[in-house]
């Protein structure tokens, strides 16, 4: 090979880290922006920590307020929605990849303001109809939806936007 590899590039040779070092970093990781439970626990297993070693830092961030699952999942949720725009759907499917309880995520999308929800809905249907160049009235309705089912949106409130725009 032309370029030179790195010493610890074969996963065998990756040196383990310590308690003490492992807390700081983690700490540090989480300190940076809110962790998943599942996000924390995988960054912990990839740096090559046992699985006791691993319970106990988890324990350690929980009882110090570095880790805190409802924390994440409001900022979560208020951050893909606001920032993103995305719907509810995907903000869910998103949690869940990150093994959240339903119930917590249910709370979290409850707490969305539906006025502000349904504005955003409106706000993206009606910059995407004006932004799509299609002149078959069919296609257009179908370029605008499938947009919208992939920001999340759920399907009944789509139908209901995209058929007030093409009325108008």
């Amino acid at each position: 090979m032309s370029v030179p590899e790195k010493e610890n590039s074969d996963p065998g040779t990756k040196k383990k880290l310590g308690y003490s070092t492992a807390l700081k970093k983690i700490a540090s990781f989480c300190a940076y922006q809110e962790r998943s439970l599942f996000e924390v626990r995988g960054k912990l297993e990839d740096w090559g920590l046992h699985a006791e070693e691993v319970e106990k830092l988890i324990f350690r961030l929980v009882e110090q307020d570095f880790l805190n699952e409802k924390r994440f999942v409001d900022s979560f949720v208020k951050g893909r929605f606001g920032l993103k725009k995305w719907g509810k759907v995907r903000i869910r499917q998103e949690l869940k990849m990150r093994q959240i309880p339903n119930e917590m995520i249910l709370e979290a999308l409850e707490a969305l303001d539906e006025r502000e929800y349904e504005e955003t809905l409106n706000f993206l249907a009606e910059r995407k109809w004006k932004l799509t160049k299609e002149s078959d009235l069919y296609k257009k309705k179908a370029k605008v939806s499938r947009f919208l089912l992939f920001r999340g949106f759920e399907p009944d409130l789509i139908k209901e936007v995209v058929d007030r725009l093409a009325i108008a």
